[in-house]
């Protein structure tokens, strides 16, 4: 392993505790700060997840999270290379929901004559959650087998150009309120029993599927996920308050696709203050976007 290369992403990649354990001497994890009730919370750190889904259901207002500013990431780039490190790779949040990414840049720019022999490669992901902290783990796989800094970039780029994420929604009720997913607030399907499956990735939020009652939802979500996913490719699984759905999913996915998902995590507190505490998510491998 390149003692001289890091990954940097930010705390909503929803990467395991584990597995940034396993990898801490390659990732570094940048988190959010986030805003309940007036009290601030470090993403990560200072609240159970579990403890915020119960916050989230029993509070009207929606919390928010700050984005992470460029003096954050100069501070990072600054304290790495004392550390030694030449190579910084950094994927985060999707810059079409998010300011971080434009930050990183940003950063690269301010310490580009200050470290001149500091290279910044900076990824957007173009994703949430596993959409890219999945590829980031296994980015930090591909580093420690040897593989080069070039190839995982490109490996990366290629995630990027392919992830999509879709939301089942059993409760629109928090990201209408929220505002950020903006096709839950403009379906109007709720009085007949009417549950969404709604595509979130790049700068597309849409409603792209409907069905009658949670059981149905899942039925259509999984028929619809088959469609799109490249046939073999990993998918991953993101889950809120609904465990006995989370598993019929999951159950159904499998059989359908004939393997299970590469990862299954809980929703963490920057998707999950924006899509609520009662959703279920999927993240796969589809059609190259331009």
């Amino acid at each position: 392993m390149n003692e001289h290369v890091r990954i940097i992403t930010d705390s909503g990649c929803d990467i395991s505790p584990a597995n940034e354990e396993k990898y801490k001497d390659l990732l570094v994890i940048i988190p959010f700060e986030l805003t309940i009730n007036g009290e601030s919370f470090t993403d990560r750190k200072d609240i159970e997840i579990h403890e915020f889904y119960k916050i989230l259901k029993e509070n009207s207002e929606i919390p928010k999270h700050s984005q992470i500013t460029a003096i954050r990431f100069e501070e990072k780039y600054r304290e790495l290379y004392a550390e030694g490190v030449r190579e910084i790779i950094v994927d985060v949040i999707n810059a079409a929901g998010s300011q971080t990414y434009a930050s990183a840049v940003m950063a690269k720019e301010a310490v580009k004559d200050e470290l001149p022999d500091l290279v910044i490669h900076t990824v957007d992901s173009q994703n949430y959650s596993l959409g890219y902290g999945y590829p980031v783990v296994e980015a930090c796989r591909k580093l420690s087998e040897g593989q080069s800094v070039d190839s995982v970039v490109a490996y990366l780029e290629d995630w990027a150009r392919h992830i999509e994420a879709y939301v089942v929604g059993f409760d629109l009720r928090h990201m209408k309120k929220s505002g950020r997913i903006t096709a839950a607030a403009s379906f109007l399907g709720e009085l007949m029993g009417l549950k969404p499956i709604i595509s979130l990735f790049a700068e597309k939020t849409e409603v792209v599927k409907k069905a009658r009652g949670e059981k149905a939802a899942i039925d259509t979500a999984v028929e619809y996920i088959a469609a799109r996913i490249i046939p073999e490719t990993p998918y991953t699984v993101i889950t809120t308050t609904r465990p006995e759905l989370d598993k019929e999913i999951i159950d159904k996915l499998t059989k359908k696709l004939g393997y299970g998902p590469a990862m299954v995590e809980p929703t963490g507190m920057v998707v999950s203050c924006n899509a609520g505490p009662d959703m279920i998510g999927i993240l796969l491998r589809g059609p190259e976007r331009a």
